[in-house]
């Protein structure tokens, strides 16, 4: 195998990172939707924090060996359309995903300081789970994810 076989394989994997922690957030939000208790939101958003860093992973692993493969490959220059495109929506997908976090983040807050003082359900802790900015802050996140995906493997324009 060739120096660009193991950068592109490994631009798969962290590909892979990517999306499993978008799915893997989505699935925090569920449990900590249904949670009852501020404890029991707290614990399911507290199960994000290896999402996050497998996130990260993917994301700077997608980005830095992308570009690297974009001046290895032949054929592929990293002013082609498709490129740019993925570029951008992987910039939108991160600014998406960590305005999401930050809103999600306040309410682990206050699920944390609701859960040490009596562990009561709180109907504000409930609607600040389904706020409907951070919703659509990861759906735009999300959405953008999939783009690249079908950008980088359908390559519109090549």
């Amino acid at each position: 195998m060739s120096l660009d076989d193991w950068i592109l394989a490994l631009h798969l994997l962290a590909a892979f990172a990517l999306v499993a922690s978008m799915v893997g957030f989505w699935v925090v939000v569920a449990a900590a939707r249904s949670a009852e208790r501020p404890s029991g939101v707290q614990a399911a958003l507290r199960l994000s924090l290896p999402f996050v860093v497998l996130n990260g992973i993917g994301a700077v692993g997608t980005l830095v060996l992308g570009i690297w493969l974009a001046f290895s490959l032949d054929g592929y220059e990293i002013w082609d359309g498709w490129i740019i495109a993925a570029i951008v929506l992987w910039a939108v997908a991160g600014a998406a995903g960590g305005r999401a976090g930050r809103e999600y983040g306040q309410v682990a807050e206050r699920a944390g300081e609701l859960a040490g003082a009596g562990d009561a359900p709180d109907t504000g802790l409930a609607a600040a789970m389904r706020n409907p900015r951070a919703t659509a802050l990861l759906v735009v996140s999300t959405v953008a994810t999939l783009l690249i995906l079908i950008d980088m493997i359908w390559k519109p324009g090549a």
